[in-house]
């Protein structure tokens, strides 16, 4: 298979929780995940797991809302998968998608991610699953 990237592991998962206090301790304290950044403004905490990221995405904050109710039995919880790859050609990962029926957000957004802020393209499964493909970070 001839792909314009290779997928190195995944870099963040993103979580909607109900509580966000109350998720960064459970984080924290029972899995020893440690704070790194948090965004009030958004209602969003990154949290470190490893070489990994977890973000907590408040429902009631401004990212949070647009995920639908809280989570639930009938709702939306996880909001998408980060796989970081590796190289980051927005041109070629555009036309990729495009052949694939997949219609990539764009342009790249510049993000924090596990590695730090770096480029990101995002677009959907065909079930609807949001999937977001990040480059390196910025040196």
């Amino acid at each position: 298979m001839d792909l314009p990237f290779s997928v190195l592991r995944i870099d963040h998962v993103v979580f909607r929780v109900r509580d966000l206090q109350r998720s960064i301790a459970f984080y924290r304290d029972v899995l020893g995940c440690g704070l790194v950044r948090q965004r009030a403004d958004l209602g969003l905490a990154h949290l470190r797991a490893g070489a990994s990221m977890i973000d907590l995405v408040d429902v009631h904050g401004r990212l949070g809302a647009r995920g639908g109710d809280a989570p639930g039995a009938a709702a939306r919880n996880v909001d998408h998968l980060c796989l970081r790859i590796e190289p980051f050609d927005e041109a070629a990962l555009v036309a990729h998608l495009q052949r694939h029926g997949c219609t990539p957000e764009g342009p790249a957004e510049r993000n924090f991610g596990a590695e730090g802020d770096g480029p990101s393209l995002y677009f959907a499964d065909p079930d609807g699953n949001a999937i977001e493909l990040k480059g390196a970070a910025d040196a």
